[in-house]
């Protein structure tokens, strides 16, 4: 994994500074005191008997901190057939269990009194917030993951995907929100309050109320109350909280009593760690050379096989447009020859018809000339007629006489 400078030198700075006090076990490591956590700080109750598993809490984690989109959709309640845990993108899930009914419950970070998570890290990069939230920095993360070994219950989950910043990831109660004065937003969308805020000291006077006014409904135990000194996640059940995925092997010794013993070898090998640290970060600035001129070099080869490409594919386009005006030119062109052909052709038809016409009438004149000639023809003959009648009669009338 890659260390930032800003990383390293925080990190050399905070070991150096444990060394020379020698109390690197008080100020950042695991004591024997016993810390009951902060007595105005906030929690949530969770009933699971009112669970419903429509899985909008999940829905509104993701929303809150941004978390990239699951591959199945919140409505898909067949997710529900496979136990699941909480990941690096998944801050909070439902689970199915079976009893003489299905019972459901959530699962998130429980915000231990005294976290184990906490107390393994050496350079504080957790802490328990007086808010009850337990935070991460991820500026001060060394990338050592010893709160994922820590975790009783299994919660923080580390960002493998992610080579160049990898962090932890886990549930933070929503503590933007709650500063601003907000609910969480798993609470704030719950629909059948099976999710309670509120100080932490009020929420397990709530649950054993719960529990004393319906003796048959619930559990005589309040989840998280002691549990490993005691939790700001609370939890009240119907059945016995083994068998809705809950830890009873626990105790109510708090994880830093634990731990004390293991952490407080830390500072006789704590003189080693700057020599560590300056090994890694001279590996890591190496390597980060090495991939930032291997970065460069491809960077320098796509741009050289975009450039091509480029070219390339201008080149064809070029072509592909001379070919397209070509072809136009060509349908112009045939276009023009054919409205001329036709045009020429309509002509042609035009001249025959007026032709025609004209040979017709021609015709017709002719033939009226000679029907005109063959009149005058009758009309003389019967003159001719009426002249030799005429004639007939006076020389009748010179015989008579």
């Amino acid at each position: 994994m890659a260390i930032s400078r800003r990383k390293f030198l925080g990190s050399l700075g905070a070991t150096i500074g444990a060394t020379t006090t020698g109390a690197l076990t008080k100020a950042y490591g695991a004591t024997n005191k016993h810390f009951k956590g902060y007595p105005e700080g906030f929690g949530v109750l969770h009933d699971t008997t009112k669970c419903i598993r429509c899985r909008k809490c999940e829905q509104a984690c993701n929303e809150v901190n941004k978390l990239d989109k699951p591959e199945r959709p919140f409505d898909d309640l067949k997710v529900m057939d496979q136990k699941r845990r909480t990941g690096e993108a998944t801050y909070t899930v439902v689970n199915k269990f079976k009893g003489s009914l299905d019972v459901f419950a959530k699962k998130q970070c429980n915000h231990c009194q005294e976290p184990a998570c906490a107390s393994a890290c050496f350079v504080k990069a957790l802490k328990k917030d007086e808010t009850g939230a337990v935070v991460y920095d991820e500026s001060l993360c060394v990338g050592c993951r010893y709160c994922m070994v820590a975790c009783p219950f299994n919660i923080p989950a580390y960002t493998y995907n992610d080579p160049l910043t990898p962090k932890v990831t886990k549930c933070t109660m929503c503590l933007p929100r709650i500063l601003e004065g907000k609910l969480p937003g798993c609470v704030d969308i719950c629909p059948r309050e099976a999710l309670i805020f509120g100080k932490r000291k009020d929420l397990v006077k709530l649950a054993w109320k719960k529990i004393n006014k319906n003796p048959d409904h619930y559990i005589e135990h309040v989840y998280g109350e002691y549990e490993m000194g005691g939790t700001s996640w609370l939890y009240l059940s119907g059945i016995p909280f083994e068998q809705i995925g809950m830890r009873e092997d626990l105790g109510v010794t708090p994880a830093p009593q634990f731990t004390a013993g293991a952490l407080g070898t830390v500072p006789i090998i704590v003189g080693l760690w700057p020599v560590l640290l300056t090994g890694v970060y001279a590996i890591s600035k190496r390597k980060e050379k090495i991939a930032s001129q291997e970065q460069e070099e491809a960077v320098q080869k796509t741009k050289a096989l975009a450039t091509n490409e480029m070219n390339e594919q201008l080149s064809k386009l070029k072509d592909k447009m001379v070919k397209e005006k070509e072809t136009a030119v060509q349908n112009e062109v045939k276009k023009a020859l054919e409205e001329a052909a036709k045009k020429a052709e309509e002509e042609a038809k035009a001249a025959e018809e007026a032709k025609a016409a004209e040979e017709a009438k021609a015709a017709e004149d002719v033939e009226a000339a000679e029907e005109a000639e063959i009149v005058d023809d009758i009309e003389a003959v019967e003159d001719t007629k009426a002249v030799d009648g005429t004639n007939a009669a006076d020389d009748a009338v010179k015989e008579e006489e």
